[in-house]
């Protein structure tokens, strides 16, 4: 059985990737409190004498606007991230879990391909951090970043995550709300983690990969099909008029080499997080949904 590391394992990637991941691989998911991944120190000494064939890092300290201490991204971000990479004699394959902020949110452009990488530096620290790592890993032997856009399923921060937070305010009778329609793309978690696995058994031609549907889809599309899954006339609250920035990526590389992906429609998987919600009802706290933030 072949061993995996997972730095991150608390968070919601890494949460359903141990989950769903444990049966087919040794799985090595220290909490933060058996491994301080800001100490070089610690995790050298921790991959000492370790072999893994496969590092997967989905550990980020968060910039959401839920975030409780949104400073110092890009040194958190990178210094956990390096800290880990220096150990290549412990790597045998190197998976990172970035994003499509690495483009640069200013310059977003619809169905971005990874060729546009570098057209423009991120001004924000989350996405300067990312860039910096997504240049690194073009320079290593065996090592890839997959540039999710939007991921939701189970275990996300229904308090702030779109999907989620609309599912669960319709289960309490509250109207759905968004700021400001857009095009987005979304991935169920579970599409995440089959290229992962797959990119765990085989090496990857390239070093980065949209991990993109092949079409976007609009907020306000997606807050009507929670609606209609809830049986209800719910209101459908809209802040801004007219339409934000799209933000989708182009998934042409990645199918050249899985060719089905994606494995997870957005209609099922949102009906499959919905009744997921439905059953774990008496776990979510209410008073998180009645502000917006």
């Amino acid at each position: 059985m072949k061993k995996v590391f997972v730095a991150g394992a608390g968070g919601f990637i890494g949460r359903n990737l141990v989950e769903q991941l444990g049966t087919a691989y040794e799985i090595s998911a220290p909490t933060h409190a058996e491994l301080e991944l800001m100490d070089a120190a610690a995790v050298r000494e921790y991959f000492r004498g370790k072999s893994f064939d496969a590092v997967i890092i989905c550990s980020a300290k968060p910039g959401h606007r839920n975030a409780p201490d949104p400073d110092g991204l890009l040194d958190a971000n990178t210094r956990q991230f390096f800290n880990i990479a220096r150990n290549p004699a412990s790597i045998g394959r190197l998976i990172f879990i970035g994003s499509g902020m690495v483009y640069g949110q200013r310059h977003y452009e619809p169905k971005m391909k990874e060729e546009y990488f570098d057209s423009h530096v991120p001004d924000d620290e989350a996405g300067y951090a990312k860039y910096l790592i997504a240049r690194h890993i073009e320079l290593c032997s065996d090592a890839v970043e997959l540039r999710p856009f939007g991921v939701y399923g189970k275990y996300e921060d229904y308090a702030i995550r779109f999907i989620s937070n609309a599912i669960c305010k319709t289960l309490f009778g509250l109207p759905v709300t968004l700021r400001q329609n857009r095009l987005f793309d979304y991935i169920a978690v579970e599409d995440l983690i089959y290229v992962i696995g797959r990119f765990i058994e085989r090496k990857p031609q390239l070093h980065s990969y949209n991990v993109t549907p092949d079409c976007a889809v609009d907020l306000k599309t997606v807050a009507e099909k929670v609606i209609a899954l809830s049986g209800t006339a719910m209101p459908l609250r809209v802040a801004k008029e007219g339409m934000g920035t799209e933000y989708s990526g182009d998934n042409s590389r990645l199918k050249r080499e899985l060719p089905d992906f994606p494995r997870v429609s957005l209609d099922e998987g949102i009906r499959q997080l919905y009744n997921w919600y439905a059953v774990h009802r008496g776990d979510i706290d209410r008073n998180l949904l009645l502000t917006d933030k």
